[in-house]
């Protein structure tokens, strides 16, 4: 293992709760954890921040893992505060998210395909209907670092994460774990 991917992050999966059982680690993207691993009842971040998918190739339920014991994948939702987050039996796929320095930039758009009216967003916001006078969030352009949009105000709810790139329809579930976005967050040091 090579200092750059300690320095980004690493993550070790286990198959059984409370890190028992064969495990796997992982410094990158991973899309099927199963190939290596029956399943993945716990995990332990060591370092960086990790996102992770109840479905292989990045899809499903998605919940932000930091640096951490996570004893029991079916009780991350609540440990991290997901009210009204569905249930992880198992965890089939992780993105390791990089830390991002510097500004922070994202456009909001009422409608798909970037119509309708447009708000700009360089901060954490805990209601984009109420603080950005919008009725819905339907697209988005991220241009500068890394976001997790959720489903309710206050960053609770399902979440889905939001790298640099266009997002053409949140609704769509290929794109996002999310039917509505209520409220965004920037993943920095202290997320």
């Amino acid at each position: 293992m090579t200092t750059a991917s300690i320095d980004m992050g690493r993550i070790t999966f286990f198959e059984d709760r409370n890190f028992q059982g064969r495990s796997y680690e992982c410094s990158s993207d991973c899309a099927d954890i199963h190939l290596h691993l029956n399943r993945c009842s716990s995990c332990r971040v060591d370092s960086g921040c990790f996102v992770v998918y109840d479905r292989h190739n990045f899809a499903g339920n998605q919940v932000f893992l930091r640096r951490g014991e996570y004893s029991d994948v079916q009780r991350i939702g609540s440990i991290m505060g997901m009210v009204g987050m569905a249930v992880m039996d198992t965890i089939r796929s992780c993105r390791i998210i990089p830390m991002h320095r510097g500004q922070f930039r994202m456009r909001i758009y009422e409608r798909e395909n970037f119509g309708g009216r447009m708000q700009e967003l360089v901060d954490d916001c805990e209601s984009v209907q109420d603080a950005l006078d919008l009725s819905d969030c339907l697209s988005c352009q991220v241009t500068d670092g890394h976001w997790l949009a959720f489903e309710q105000v206050h960053f609770r709810g399902r979440m889905t994460y939001l790298r640099p790139g266009e997002y053409r329809n949140l609704r769509d579930p290929a794109v996002s774990g999310v039917m509505k976005v209520s409220s965004v967050r920037r993943i920095t040091d202290s997320c």
